[in-house]
């Protein structure tokens, strides 16, 4: 018998819809003056409807001209050079065929950039992949503007990619919408020994032929990347939040079960248009509930600390204002129930085979910590996604699964977890606000007090790594990566070079404005310090030798110096416009200037002038004798 709704759970909720109920309503009011009776096309002039068929042919291009069928627009970030996206290719046509078998037409409505944080980890690239996430939204706007749609699928796997597609057809919310997902590889070297490698990397023991290898043999075949980093805690999100079809996140590309889901995916888009008997456009399935929800399934799985910027770029887009502090505080109460690397040593497949978001959901329900009255893609309240999919006789059905792990090493259930709070924490003090994810870090490594030593570049991090400069007890400051610094890269190729110095017996930590991988493992990392260094911010006034105390247990981030003697410094000088050229960084420009803080989500969309702390809860600026 499920528990009634936990307290917490309920109270953050509350405080969200009162917090944004003017905003909430100005959304849905425009959202529902969007909504038209019948096929959206039937109101464009002859002209301009016959524009929208004339590649078509057949049965599709009476449908589209007679107006008289639902019309689905296939969005789609599919490239063959990301394996999560190269399954994508076979989409479109099976996606055509079950719609139009369901009454319906799907056309491909546009493209979408995606790219990979994993090729462009360490490079320049990397800068423009938080500004990735808000070009994707815009191109899903062009994809839907051509008012020739009345429902959405949304073909998208990876880091920046799956929020990107969620924002922009949030932005025409009155329009269902699905997103479809691919599903990951399966398992090769074990994420373990792939990290094990990159440090002998790091230490000059292993050569790059070694560490090619690795990485060819853990990044092997189509699919996403297996550990549990942003993408796949991307696709456990969004079908907490009741966006795919229930069971479809973690099936296998190439699969019969895989094509079913899919197929499945463009009958059902038909039917929850508002011409079909359940009507359920995007702006009703993304409210209060499913983002706490969202949150919750990621706290208990500890996924990726990229979300603290995703999520509340996802909710404003619906009209909702999350804060850190709800994130803090729903931590606070949900269980760590997954083990999945960089928290433990298996992959998403042994996390799928334990019983998966099924059971997840499951145990999250009976203990009282998810909404379960909630709009979905498929249907009402989220107890069908306890469900997962099987082909039977060449059928798809769904099956209720118990509520049991088939591997409590790998995912348990909320009487038993692996810890009593969720994978993420915030951290605040005077050098502001920050996000650190605990769920991998050990214990005795949350807290850490040691002289910072200051880089503004990876490169000159690496350096000095290897000058053996860093061999001691130390704070690792990398400022002047913020959003309007660079554009917020990820920051992950300093995992190695630091966890050799754990390994050696050093204290060691990272505080930085960048953003760090969902693959951020045992190194204690408070990231997306907000404010800034490049707007200002504390981290700015940092010098080399200050002692500078994190602790994740307390959520304290301080630089122990006076408060006077830090007034008294003089900013670092943030980078020159010269600095943020080439590899097409410059063509951003106007986005780099216009970005708003980590805490809001880093986004080019509202107002970018908030540039303080946003908190609901007092932040301690004092200095430290």
């Amino acid at each position: 018998m499920p528990l009634s709704l936990h307290p917490v759970i309920a109270d953050v909720t509350q405080r969200i819809a009162e917090r944004s109920a003017e905003t909430r309503r100005t959304y849905l009011a425009r959202v529902e003056s969007a909504a038209a009776e019948g096929p959206a096309r039937a109101a464009l002039g002859c002209s301009n409807l016959a524009h929208g068929f004339a590649a078509c042919s057949g049965p599709d291009l009476l449908a589209v001209k007679e107006a008289r069928k639902p019309g689905i627009a296939i969005v789609s970030a599919y490239n063959d050079l990301l394996s999560a996206h190269q399954p994508f290719h076979e989409f479109p046509a099976w996606i055509k065929d079950a719609a139009r078998e369901a009454g319906g037409v799907a056309q491909f409505a546009g493209g979408v950039p995606a790219m990979c944080d994993g090729i462009t980890q360490g490079r320049t690239g990397m800068e423009l992949s938080l500004f990735s996430r808000d070009v994707i939204a815009m191109a899903t706007g062009i994809a839907l503007s051509h008012e020739m749609f009345d429902g959405t699928l949304l073909l998208g796997v990876c880091d920046k990619i799956v929020p990107g597609l969620l924002i922009g057809a949030l932005a025409f919310g009155h329009l269902p919408a699905m997103l479809v997902p691919a599903g990951p590889m399966t398992s090769g070297l074990p994420n373990r020994e792939k990290a094990r490698i990159r440090q002998l990397y790091a230490e000059g023991k292993a050569t790059r032929e070694d560490l090619l290898d690795a990485e060819a043999a853990a990044y092997h075949s189509p699919g996403t990347c297996t550990f549990y980093g942003t993408a796949n805690s991307n696709q456990l999100v969004v079908e907490v939040m009741g966006l795919h079809l229930p069971g479809a996140t973690f099936v296998h590309p190439g699969t019969p079960l895989r094509k079913a889901l899919t197929e499945q995916a463009a009958r059902r888009i038909v039917e929850i248009t508002r011409g079909g008997k359940e009507y359920t456009p995007l702006a009703r399935v993304v409210d209060e509930r499913s983002i706490v929800n969202g949150i919750v399934a990621l706290l208990a799985t500890g996924g990726s600390q990229n979300h603290t910027l995703h999520l509340p770029a996802v909710a404003a887009a619906a009209g909702i204002k999350l804060t850190w502090d709800d994130f803090a505080d729903l931590s606070a109460v949900v269980p760590l129930l997954a083990n999945v690397y960089p928290n433990g040593s298996a992959d998403i497949n042994h996390f799928h085979a334990a019983g998966g978001v099924q059971v997840l959901v499951g145990t999250l329900l009976d203990a009282g910590l998810l909404h379960p009255d909630v709009e979905t893609v498929a249907g009402p309240g989220l107890h069908r996604y306890r469900e997962e999919p099987i082909l039977d006789d060449g059928k798809l059905i769904w099956r209720e699964v118990p509520t049991a792990t088939l591997d409590d090493t790998v995912l348990r259930t909320a009487d038993n977890p692996f810890a009593p709070e969720g994978g993420l924490r915030m951290v605040s003090g005077n050098l502001g606000r920050a996000v650190i994810k605990v769920s991998a870090v050990a214990p005795e490594n949350r807290v850490v007090q040691a002289p910072a030593r200051v880089f503004s570049s990876q490169a000159d991090f690496t350096r000095a790594f290897r000058a053996g400069e860093l061999d001691r007890d130390v704070v690792v400051v990398i400022r002047n990566q913020g959003p309007r610094a660079k554009g917020m890269p990820e920051l992950h190729a300093l995992i190695p070079a630091l966890g050799v110095l754990m390994d050696r017996g050093h204290r060691v930590a990272l505080v930085t404005d960048g953003r760090m991988s969902g693959a951020s493992g045992k190194v204690p990392a408070a990231i997306h310090v907000t404010p800034e260094a490049a707007v200002g911010g504390p981290l700015s006034k940092v010098e080399d030798g200050d002692v500078v105390r994190l602790d994740a247990d307390a959520g304290e981030l301080d630089v122990l110096v006076e408060a006077s003697t830090l007034a008294q410094r003089r900013p670092a000088e943030p980078p020159a416009p010269e600095e943020w050229w080439g590899n097409g960084r410059e063509l951003f420009t106007a986005l780099r200037s216009t970005v708003g803080p980590a805490d809001l989500g880093g986004s080019v969309f509202g107002d970018p002038a908030p540039w303080a702390i946003t908190t609901e809860k007092p932040v301690d600026v004092k200095g430290h004798a």
